[in-house]
């Protein structure tokens, strides 16, 4: 006589009626066993309920249904080129016309760059007059929203401070407000609790 129970396994090989050297122990165990006899039994009715369950199919659609949520990986180049091809027309005539048009496009871009790149004392001398008076531009109003706003006395120390100096001041500013913030916070924090 076997002193231990059956393992879910060899019940599995009972269930299923599997013939070989090892199941004949196993059902000499079932013989003198009720409580193995009881589980066997009882996976034999999970089985068979199991078995006259109806078996049920997916819907034709269900596969596209599911694909349409899944994300797919398009490469950039067949990106860019189904990009293309949506605007490349179908007919000869028209395909023609766009090449040609495309090419004449490409064409005057092609000239202008060699034309900028051979300019480039022009183009360095336009850049410094065009930088130069959007700086005296953008100081004068900056003079004169603080003039407006603050005085004259203050635009003067700001000149005598210099941008390091007003960098300094504005960092203050904003370190101060950065504090005062968190100080509030730190308070309505406290009393709320408090409250509580």
């Amino acid at each position: 006589m076997n002193h231990r129970h059956l393992l879910p396994n060899e019940i599995d090989l009972l269930v299923d009626d599997e013939v070989g050297f090892g199941v004949a122990p196993l059902k000499a165990h079932l013989r003198e066993c009720a409580e193995c006899m009881a589980r066997v039994e009882e996976a034999r009715f999970v089985v068979d309920a199991l078995e006259e369950l109806p078996h049920f199919a997916p819907s034709f659609n269900f596969a596209e249904r599911v694909m349409a949520q899944v994300p797919v990986f398009v490469p950039w180049h067949v990106a860019a080129r189904d990009s293309v091809r949506r605007w490349i027309p179908q007919s000869r005539s028209a395909r023609v016309l766009v090449l040609g048009t495309a090419s004449g496009v490409a064409s005057v871009l092609t000239i202008a760059m060699i034309w900028i790149a051979t300019q480039t004392d022009l183009l360095v001398f336009t850049t410094g007059v065009i930088g130069g008076r959007a700086r005296e531009i953008v100081g004068d109003a900056f003079r004169d929203i603080v003039v407006t706003l603050f005085g004259d006395q203050v635009f003067i120390a700001i000149q005598q401070v210099g941008a390091i100096g007003l960098t300094i001041a504005a960092l203050g500013f904003v370190a101060a407000a950065t504090g005062a913030i968190f100080g509030l916070k730190a308070i309505a924090t406290v009393s709320s609790r408090r409250r509580s």
